[in-house]
């Protein structure tokens, strides 16, 4: 089959596109034909050898599949044939293994993009806003990077919950899609301040800030929350991992939490349960679907990947691969 392999830790432009063997399905997992696979700012970390985790080259990068299931190992619960997708290890190639237990079955009306497109950044934010933040309805819920993947999830979410989203990004064009998706207010943050503008915008009354993308807008955005805020960090896109003076957390009683995908379930397993199930059942029902910003073919997955190194894409990137 073909795979993008990454052979040595670097660039995007140094993966390779070439013929690996087939994964064997082992117990409780299953072998998908894969027909998309998501494009993570994870990704690029995992190929330059920056993850918290490192996977030793070479090997097949990608972290969310949706396709067809061609095969299952012993114990599986799936068959051949049913539409699933989910994350996974390996996910740009034409075939990878999922495990069943973390599959999610794709509704008949969900086009296999959307589905590969859905899991990693809604559950990222539905398990910050829901379980970490405990956001209410009514709350002001500020969003940074919130154009990206994990960002507009997080917007489409929290206007789902009933909160009131203020939108964080760096152009019109960010916001104005943020805005289609129902943020009630928005702020270029490249050519605004930050800070002040949350205050105005939400009458000091901001109590919850989502920041998936670190650097120089995460001070003035925890400068902003009101008394007794939430702060959560979710990851750090502008590459740079901010100081935070812990006076302000101090003076102004805010709480700081940190939420990673990778540990949530196991550290928090009944509360991700639920989320799980809540945001499966908003999927579902089409109450909510990601935004697809761009396309690529399996031959141009490093070209994706750029595209998300360098915060130039709207909402999710897909690989189409068959």
């Amino acid at each position: 089959m073909r795979a993008i392999v990454c052979r040595a830790y670097g660039p995007p432009e140094d993966l390779v596109l070439t013929e690996v063997a087939e994964p064997v399905a082992g117990p409780g997992q299953v072998l998908v034909r894969v027909h998309a696979a998501a494009v993570n700012f994870p990704d690029v970390l995992f190929i330059a050898g920056k993850y918290q985790i490192r996977i030793p080259p070479p090997f097949v990068p990608g972290n969310e599949i949706a396709g067809e299931v061609i095969g299952a190992g012993p114990d599986s619960p799936l068959r051949p044939g049913q539409r699933v997708f989910g994350p996974t290890m390996g996910a740009f190639a034409e075939c990878a293994l999922l495990d069943a237990a973390s599959a999610g079955l794709a509704p008949d009306d969900v086009d296999f993009a959307s589905a590969a497109a859905f899991g990693v950044t809604y559950r990222t934010a539905y398990h910050a806003l829901r379980s970490v933040a405990q956001v209410a309805e009514g709350d002001w819920v500020v969003v940074l990077g919130a154009a990206g993947g994990v960002g507009l999830a997080a917007v489409d979410l929290a206007v789902a919950m009933g909160a009131r989203v203020l939108a964080a990004a760096s152009s019109q064009e960010k916001l104005e899609l943020c805005r289609q998706r129902g943020a009630q207010a928005t702020v270029d943050y490249e050519r605004e301040d930050l800070k002040i503008r949350i205050r105005e915008l939400t009458g000091d009354g901001a109590r919850v800030v989502l920041d998936p993308v670190g650097g120089r807008y995460s001070e003035p955005a925890l400068r902003a929350l009101a008394r007794g805020g939430v702060f959560v960090t979710l990851g750090y896109a502008a590459g740079t991992i901010p100081a935070i003076p812990l006076n302000l957390v101090l003076l102004k009683g805010i709480t700081v939490r940190g939420m990673e995908i990778r540990t949530f379930t196991t550290d928090h397993p009944s509360a991700a349960a639920r989320d799980i199930a809540e945001l499966s059942e908003m999927f579902t029902a089409g109450k909510i679907r990601p935004y697809i910003g761009a396309r690529f073919p399996l031959a141009e997955t490093a070209a994706a990947l750029r595209q998300v190194a360098e915060r130039k894409v709207l909402g999710k990137v897909v690989i189409d691969v068959t």
